[in-house]
């Protein structure tokens, strides 16, 4: 198993020796404005540029979108990837939306999806208090609903990728039930103008680290959104033993 960071939740895993692009989001640094409904706003994004060539990134075998928030997918990505790829994708709004964009081979995750011998379990989050968020969301005219994704191999650790979440009920159910030795966590603690986070942040990753003191947790989706309150530095002075923090264009094995 490999894990090459990129730049925010955009992150290749490849697995059983088949590469998975997640959540690409592949425009240029400064591209779009801040999220008006975010800390932040009068910050540009992404912060950073791509730590390599686009040609490179979408030099994979299937992509996976976690779901369809501007911050994981663009027209960039629409436009680089090959439209016969195989795309996995959360629900039907989220399917017309990647195949109107030209892709030819979209597959829903339900519940479970087999590729090339790997096993993609969907898993349930809350992209932020679910009481408070979803409706903010719907305001603003973006889905609410995020998934995660379990991959699963005879030849594999089983690896957790947990998506836009808070650490919440749906996320220690899924930790309960599939027991992960890797888990990849979105935490750079992404919050509204009112300081209600949507992602997780330092006190989820000490959560979860104590959870699951016996798996590797990897923290994404650092250091790109205008409306993120953690960076990878307050991670890495939390010093807590099995948790990574790989930069932009690291590759962990």
């Amino acid at each position: 198993m490999q894990i090459h960071q990129i730049r925010n939740a955009t992150i290749i895993i490849t697995y059983n020796n088949k590469r998975f692009l997640i959540d690409p989001w592949l425009m240029p640094k400064d591209y779009m404005e801040g999220f008006e409904a975010g800390i932040n706003s009068h910050i540009r994004q992404p912060r950073v540029e791509l730590p390599i060539p686009v040609e490179e990134i979408v030099d994979v075998d299937a992509v996976i979108l976690t779901h369809y928030h501007p911050d994981h997918w663009d027209e960039f990505a629409a436009k680089a990837l090959n439209k016969n790829i195989p795309f996995f994708v959360q629900t039907e709004d989220d399917f017309n939306i990647i195949k109107n964009s030209g892709f030819n081979d979209v597959r829903i995750i339900k519940e479970v999806s087999d590729f090339a011998g790997i096993k993609l379990y969907k898993t349930d989050c809350q992209h932020g208090r679910r009481e408070i968020i979803k409706p903010l969301c719907e305001q603003v005219g973006l889905p609410y609903d995020s998934m995660g994704i379990i991959f699963k191999s005879e030849n594999e650790k089983t690896l957790y990728l947990a998506g836009d979440t808070i650490f919440c009920n749906e996320v220690k159910c899924a930790l309960d039930k599939y027991k992960p030795d890797v888990v990849i966590v979105n935490a750079c603690g992404a919050a509204t103008v009112t300081g209600e986070k949507i992602i997780m942040d330092c006190n989820d990753i000490k959560t979860i680290s104590d959870y699951i003191p016996n798996a590797i947790i990897i923290a994404s989706h650092m250091d790109t959104v205008s409306h993120l309150t953690v960076t990878r530095d307050d991670i890495k002075n939390l010093k807590l033993n099995n948790v990574a923090v790989p930069g932009d264009d690291e590759i962990l094995e």
